[in-house]
């Protein structure tokens, strides 16, 4: 959480190539929240977050900008599409849901947190349980020469154990029955609790018995694992801490927003599943509080990040309450050829590495001259501005087509090394991308 702006934007260039303008504005609206934490606590509660939204056409980058920002920092992140939301009163999910989802993924993220810090405690808690099955305890009558005996067999067992030479036998060992599972975030937190209320009086019999199980040591280790979670976490201490995470440290992003905008000129000027959406969100954004079955969860310091293309409509058509709660607009650039060349080269995960990868499990070798890379860049953006601008997620179709032949017979290949030349992409794409009608089908 303590990444300077730089620091940020850095870690988003490894990611996503451009966009510069926008990695600036986010890196100093997540800046502006450590910087808050370390003021005074009655100056914190006036400080709200620089809500921001951002415009761009598909595949440029918004909603990856965001994600990759979250995953990186730790943070309570939920990404919602506003389309899916509708008025209060209308059969659909309602906008406050999405805060339920924040903190069902804030409870997550605390969990692992937790886990991590009793790794060494759960990891005893299995070792032990699984010892004892391979070498029962003695009984306390037992003579001081066989408990030394048992001593010394026990640690060498133990040994062996965390060397992972005893992970082919089987054991038979004793698990909880799981709950029955009704977990629903769409439903109010009073309904939520009725439900969890109902799960527990038909689970409660059940629960009371284990149920036994002949697993290898392998899976006796995930299954305790998981046992021993529950047992030696504070499920109450995660709770608040989630809660608090959520409040302080949540990301919403809500993708799409310019599909419940309306256009000035449309004739769905009162449409209640689009202006009754926005109407709904309003507060949320504002700052409320929402019940969840959690408790209570204020929404003053939650970041929201909105972003939509504005092909049919503009920002200025969103109503002005809504306009005024985004107050950091940032416009993300349309990527040129030689922005889509460097997608497939220069980030961390590209296309390149991820298909190279994919086809090595064939043993198949799969190298691209540059040339290639450049042509299948060139391709691409040619069928955006033929076809329609989608951004990077052109590249993915390309290659697509591209590659089918070869990930169709990669295990014909098998110990060869296949070179994609430029030759080869003119030979596959060209004719298609010269055919517009062939191109709006296949591209």
């Amino acid at each position: 959480m303590d990444l300077t702006p730089k620091q940020i934007v850095a870690y988003l260039d490894e990611y996503i190539i451009g966009q510069k303008e926008a990695k600036k504005v986010i890196a100093i609206a997540l800046r502006n929240r450590y910087r808050r934490m370390k003021l005074p606590k009655e100056l914190q509660e006036e400080i709200t977050p620089k809500n921001i939204l951002m415009i761009g056409s598909t595949g440029v980058g918004k909603t990856e900008i965001a994600r990759r920002l979250a995953k990186s920092l730790d943070l309570p992140f939920v990404k919602v599409e506003a389309s899916k939301y509708t008025e209060v009163g209308f059969v659909g999910r309602d906008v406050e849901s999405m805060v339920r989802d924040l903190v069902a993924n804030a409870i997550v993220l605390v969990k692992e947190i937790h886990k991590e810090k009793n790794k060494e405690a759960i990891e005893e808690y299995v070792t032990k349980k699984i010892l004892e099955k391979l070498l029962p305890p003695l009984p306390k009558m037992a003579s001081a020469e066989k408990k030394a005996e048992y001593e010394k067999s026990y640690e060498k067992m133990r040994e062996r154990f965390a060397k992972g030479e005893l992970d082919h036998l089987k054991i038979e060992i004793e698990i909880a029955k799981n709950a029955v599972s009704l977990e629903d975030t769409n439903l109010p937190p009073e309904l939520a609790r009725a439900q969890e209320s109902i799960a527990k009086i038909f689970t409660l019999g059940l629960n009371k018995e284990n149920i036994k199980k002949e697993v290898t040591v392998k899976e006796a280790k995930e299954l305790l694992r998981t046992e021993a979670s529950e047992k030696l976490l504070d499920m109450e201490a995660i709770k608040q801490e989630a809660l608090q995470k959520a409040q302080e440290e949540g990301i919403i992003f809500i993708d799409e927003i310019d599909k419940v905008a309306v256009s000035s000129g449309s004739q769905g000027r009162q449409d209640p599943s689009k202006e009754g959406v926005q109407r709904d969100l309003l507060p949320i954004v504002e700052g409320s509080t929402v019940s969840t079955k959690w408790g209570p969860v204020k929404t003053d310091h939650i970041l929201f990040i909105a972003a939509g293309a504005f092909h049919l409509s503009k920002p200025s058509d969103l109503i002005p309450e809504l306009q005024g709660r985004f107050p950091l607009r940032v416009e993300l650039d349309s990527l040129d050829e030689e922005a889509l060349y460097k997608i497939l080269t220069m980030t961390k995960n590209s296309l390149v590495k991820q298909y190279q990868a994919l086809l090595s499990v064939e043993d198949v070798r799969l190298e691209f001259e540059d040339e290639a890379l450049k042509a299948i860049a060139r391709y691409a953006h040619n069928a955006n501005q033929k076809i329609e601008d989608i951004g990077a997620r052109r590249l993915h179709t390309v290659i697509e087509n591209l590659l089918e032949d070869i990930s169709f017979e990669a295990e014909e290949h098998r110990g060869e090394t296949i070179t994609i030349t430029k030759a080869f992409v003119d030979e596959k794409l060209g004719e298609i991308v010269a055919n517009d009608e062939l191109a709006k089908y296949i591209l």
